[in-house]
């Protein structure tokens, strides 16, 4: 490089400078006219997606409904004041707290197992397949899951089944959750008894019969227990004779306490017989005519008690997207028992959501678990470490920036969470399971239409992630 004289410029003598040390031999912004060229439609696109809309949601928060007057800070005034929004504040914690913790945990023990079993690929491949599907489609899936009904909901069928088998429903089950009432199903020589049961209003002798007329069930259900035709006893020494039917005839509805050819009796009913003081003296069933005996029966007046498991429903089914609380809260006021009740419908979307995103934490700790130096962990083994031992405190030190990771980008996911509760809580329980971000969509962007409360809430988001966020930016920068 020919050396430059002192009759230079300064804009020269710095040219020169810079090729001398290996620099950059480019002048100042002019020389960059052409990058800026190409990098101007992205940077203004940019700022119309993301600079723009953030600063007119700030600015709208001050203003009312249509955005139009000044308010100040009412709106954030009205949501720390309302119940129904501060609601959302406590979903959100509730998601925070737990979802990104428990789904971290989860990971962990997926990413463990997959490193311990020989059909790791196919586990890995089922565990994973979830987060394909979109968050809408998950939660309708998970609501159907669910369903109130048995015969929909897989996870109150299999209670039924349980519970089925330890306290079997009656033939003729009641249903109360539509207002039916066992002391309904009295017609003719019946009366409600304590306990949801059924007695002869009347009393009988040994040796006598009596009949007992029932309404309110259908015909269908008593074929499916296989009644018959009612058929009137004989009257037996020493017995007590009667039948059961159900006092209704379709060809003469208006017929009452008569027993007639097309009416049916009720098939497996057990029965007791009660004494004058309440005891029982002998059970019996019906058969399929709706007939029965009591044999053997001694002097006095007797009742026949038709028993109450003969309508006991059984299991109906558990409203998992309910908003009922899994925490008692009675003795507190409207508003503390508001904000500090767990609703049902959390919990079930909460393991929803766990659902979609296990896979996700196994894949992430799993590739951790892979990069560790298995000669530290062979070394603490060596040296007499237990499993337990080593994974505490050699895997774990080592595999926590991985799981930092997961947390921090969790805690991001469930802080802005919208589709599944959209989806998934049915309108009954939308309040009590609304977050931040449904909320915030809820005002902008259907009937309420509140522009002004809406951009309040999303500023209110932002700031709540920006914690997170910078968490992540300091972890990435190392």
């Amino acid at each position: 490089m020919a050396e430059i004289g002192t009759e230079a410029t300064p804009r020269a003598r710095r040219r020169a400078a810079a090729v001398n040390e290996g620099g950059n031999p480019g002048g100042g912004w002019r020389d960059h006219l052409g990058s800026l060229a190409f990098l101007a439609p992205g940077a203004i696109f940019l700022l119309a997606i993301t600079v723009y809309p953030l600063v007119a949601t700030a600015r709208n928060s001050f203003y009312d409904a249509t955005a139009t007057n000044y308010v100040g800070l009412g709106n954030y005034q009205e949501i720390f004041s309302t119940s129904s929004i501060l609601v959302t504040f406590r979903n959100n914690v509730i998601w925070v707290l737990v979802f990104p913790f428990l789904v971290t945990f989860i990971g962990l023990v997926y990413g463990v197992l997959s490193e311990r079993i020989r059909w790791s690929t196919a586990f890995k491949t089922i565990i994973f397949m979830p987060i394909v599907f979109s968050a809408t489609a998950s939660a309708l899936v998970w609501r159907t899951i669910f369903d109130l009904d048995p015969h929909i909901g897989i996870v109150n069928a299999a209670i039924q089944t349980a519970s089925d088998w330890v306290s079997p429903p009656g033939l003729y089950p009641v249903d109360t959750s539509s207002g039916q009432t066992v002391a309904g199903l009295a017609a003719t020589g019946v009366s409600s008894a304590p306990k949801d049961s059924l007695e002869s209003s009347s009393t009988v002798t040994a040796g006598n019969s009596i009949e007992l007329g029932l309404i309110g069930v259908s015909p269908a259900t008593l074929q499916l227990t296989g009644s018959q035709t009612a058929v009137v006893p004989t009257q037996s020494p020493g017995a007590v004779t009667g039948l059961v039917w159900r006092d209704f005839s379709p060809t003469n509805p208006t017929a009452k306490g008569q027993v007639l050819p097309d009416e049916l009796g009720f098939a497996g009913l057990k029965l007791t017989l009660l004494r004058s003081d309440g005891s029982s003296a002998g059970t019996a069933v019906t058969d399929a005519h709706g007939d029965f005996l009591f044999g053997g029966v001694g002097s006095g007046d007797y009742k026949v008690q038709i028993d109450p498991g003969n309508f006991s429903s059984g299991f109906t089914g558990v409203f998992w997207l309910g908003a009922q609380s899994l925490t008692p809260t009675s003795s507190l006021n409207q508003t503390a028992q508001a904000l500090l009740s767990v609703p049902l419908v959390d919990i079930s979307m909460i393991l929803a959501y766990l659902w979609i995103w296990a896979g996700f934490a196994m894949v992430v700790i799993g590739a951790g678990l892979a990069s560790l130096d298995r000669e530290v962990l062979e070394a603490a083994r060596l040296d007499g470490a237990g499993e337990w031992q080593t994974f505490r405190r050699m895997t774990m030190p080592m595999l926590a920036p991985v799981l930092i990771v997961v947390i921090v980008t969790m805690l991001i996911n469930v802080l802005k969470i919208f589709d599944i509760i959209l989806n998934m809580a049915p309108g009954s329980s939308q309040g009590e399971a609304n977050t931040l971000a449904l909320a915030m969509y809820n005002f902008g962007f259907t009937g309420l239409g509140n522009w002004g409360l809406a951009s309040a809430l999303a500023v209110i988001l932002f700031i709540l992630v920006i914690p997170a966020i910078v968490l992540n930016l300091r972890r990435i920068r190392g």
